[in-house]
């Protein structure tokens, strides 16, 4: 849980110091510059150093995840391969950094900062999911096959949401830099695609919703949670995303925008993830006895 919390954490002030205009308070990596390697002598190099710094926070609580899924009894290989797909990932991030400075804040490898940093989060998310699952549990389908196909497609929805949103800041005005390369969109064209997947999104959310509710049983149990907390910060995220377009783009709501898209990424995980939800192992035979029992009744009304 620390290790996602920091890793949620430092998306943001990754953010920061693209809108405070840091982005280059460092021209080198990774040393700051090439008299000093940690400089706070300027404001813009004190934010982009405390950044850096703090990347060995995350690394240090990445680390301690990687040793408890290996000290822990009985060892679970998929809570050792997450945590190893943490380190795996944060080593990436600091060599996608060190290219972001080097390339002048290019923003294609700004854009390839976030996706990763959200991909990382997202196997945080999952993490602290299954450590938190009883060892030997099985799993259940609740759902049926539209209901599955309709919280992918929502999921899917939702990734395409931020990727298009990262387009949008890629040609926006807070490069981090004022002498850094721009996309060369139309900003009004991409913020407009950007809308329609994120309106595209809701309308998958509220089709699932809908369905769960018609349905009932153990679909709704299942999901209800997490596509109810989904619908509520996409709201939140969509008000905030016209309300900073028409108030031209202030960097406190930008924040918040990216807070809240690093929010929804978990909930995006925990949405899809509660369509295989777990069962104590002395549950699991009885569970799958029922239901090999309903396929088989089943298939005898079809015949």
């Amino acid at each position: 849980m620390v290790a996602l919390a920091m890793l949620a954490v430092i998306v943001v002030t990754g953010a920061l110091v693209r809108l405070t205009g840091s982005g280059l308070g460092c021209v080198d990596w990774p040393s700051c510059n090439q008299e000093r390697f940690i400089d706070v002598s300027s404001t813009h190099g004190a934010i982009e150093q405390v950044n850096r710094l703090f990347t060995g926070v995350v690394a240090a609580s990445v680390i301690v995840a990687v040793l408890g899924s290996l000290v822990r009894a009985p060892r679970r290989r998929d809570l050792t391969w997450l945590s190893l797909g943490l380190v795996v990932g944060v080593l990436a991030q600091v060599v996608i950094g060190g290219i972001v400075v080097l390339t002048g804040l290019h923003p294609l490898w700004n854009m390839a900062h976030f996706l990763v940093s959200m991909v990382l989060v997202s196997v945080a998310a999952v993490l602290v999911r299954r450590s938190g699952e009883p060892d030997g549990a099985g799993r259940t389908r609740p759902c049926d096959l539209v209901t599955e196909r309709l919280t992918w497609g929502t999921a899917v929805l939702g990734c395409a949401a931020i990727v298009t949103g990262t387009v949008v800041t890629a040609t926006g005005p807070h490069a981090g830099d004022e002498n850094a390369e721009r996309l060369g969109f139309a900003l009004g064209s991409v913020a407009r695609v950007h809308g329609i997947t994120v309106v595209l999104t809701l309308a998958g959310a509220a089709l699932l919703a809908v369905r769960l509710w018609r349905r009932g049983n153990g679909a709704w149990a299942a999901l209800r949670t997490p596509l109810e907390t989904f619908i509520a910060l996409g709201a939140i995220q969509g008000t905030i995303g016209y309300v900073q377009w028409f108030a031209g783009v202030p960097v406190g709501l930008v924040a918040v925008h990216i807070a809240l898209a690093t929010a929804i990424m978990v909930a995006l995980v925990s949405l899809v993830a509660g369509l295989r939800p777990v069962v104590p192992a002395d549950q699991g035979a009885a569970t799958r006895a029922a239901s090999d029992a309903m396929t088989e009744r089943a298939s005898a009304t079809v015949r």
